[in-house]
């Protein structure tokens, strides 16, 4: 079933974030599994919105590829990562032929 990963990440910074995905090379190496990903950062930290085949995938993911990653930068902390079922997805702009990014 597909899942929804909400991660919130107090101490990361978008610069942690360009290397940990500089490093993982999940753009150049998908992770099976995956299905979307987004991130943006407020003054809270970093927060995350994918979704996974199953949670089962995430775990995967971060295990191995994710968690070395992590470590490399020097994040301190633990994220605050939450799964639920996803029940639907609505993303008109990504839906049409012509448009590949967000306006």
């Amino acid at each position: 079933m597909a899942t929804i990963v909400q991660l919130h990440w107090p101490e990361a910074t978008e610069e942690n974030y360009e290397q940990i995905r500089r490093t993982a090379d999940w753009e150049g190496n998908r992770p099976e599994g995956a299905m979307l990903h987004v991130v943006g950062f407020s003054d809270d930290g970093m927060r995350i919105l994918d979704i996974w085949e199953s949670g089962e995938a995430f775990q995967t993911w971060f295990e191995q590829r994710i968690g070395p990653a992590v470590q490399e930068a020097g994040i301190d902390g633990e994220p605050d990562v939450r799964m639920f079922p996803l029940h639907g997805v609505y993303a008109p702009v990504f839906g049409r032929e012509e448009q590949t990014a967000a306006p």
